[in-house]
């Protein structure tokens, strides 16, 4: 499925082009939204940092391009994770990134677990569906059409399943990181005493889970 083209050549460039643009969207997206990578969500990318991470992207514009296949569902999936950062962006640089994060912990702290994983399984299925449904149109590409034309359809049906995947990978891998310092903490506290207030013994509340614990957010 996935021909190789030679280096020069139209669909060459055509693709390093495309690969250039995605991927720049994405790095873009990212910057806008955590400049110092606080909120990042890939360990990879966290680890490479802007400099490797820009390497690594050049190496992979100039590899993936002689496989149109390829390009063309990595840039999809590129594009689409762009437009998720793009869609807090705004919110993430205007609160600031250690602001926001401790802000996003505490809310999918209160949040219950099953209803977090509902909405998370509702979001990146309906995504999938749509690649499914692509994929199963995709055989229908006109006869004598170019090889970019000929694997387009598929290639954007893998790479809008492969950002749903993505997209549910790390979010569960950030909510899993999360949640099991603050469990293992909450399981270590002894039991508070009992405060006498107007005859009715209550509980003191707990001393509140450090938000530094993790650097992931989820859906970044």
């Amino acid at each position: 499925m996935d021909a190789f083209v030679t280096f020069g050549s139209r669909d060459f460039c055509l693709m390093v082009l495309l690969l250039a643009l995605a991927r720049g969207m994405d790095f873009l997206s990212t910057w806008v939204a955590t400049p110092n990578l606080v909120l990042e969500g890939n360990p990879i990318a966290k680890i490479l940092g802007w400099r490797w991470g820009a390497v690594v992207n050049v190496v992979i514009c100039l590899g993936m391009a002689f496989w149109p296949a390829t390009a063309i569902a990595v840039s999809t999936m590129s594009v689409l994770v762009a437009s998720r950062n793009f869609q807090s962006a705004w919110l993430m640089r205007t609160m600031g990134e250690e602001r926001y994060r401790e802000w996003h912990i505490a809310r999918i702290r209160e949040t219950p677990i099953v209803l977090y994983l509902t909405c998370l399984a509702g979001n990146t299925l309906l995504i999938a569906a749509v690649g499914f449904g692509v994929l199963f149109y995709a055989g229908n590409s006109l006869p004598g059409a170019g090889l970019i034309a000929a694997v387009a359809p598929l290639s954007l049906g893998m790479g809008i399943i492969g950002y749903a995947v993505a997209v549910a990978f790390y979010t569960m891998l950030a909510v899993w990181r999360l949640r099991r310092p603050w469990r293992r903490q909450s399981q270590a506290l002894p039991a508070a005493p009992a405060i006498l207030v107007n005859n009715a013994a209550l509980k003191a509340p707990l001393t509140d889970s450090c938000a530094c614990e993790t650097g992931e957010i989820p859906g970044k």
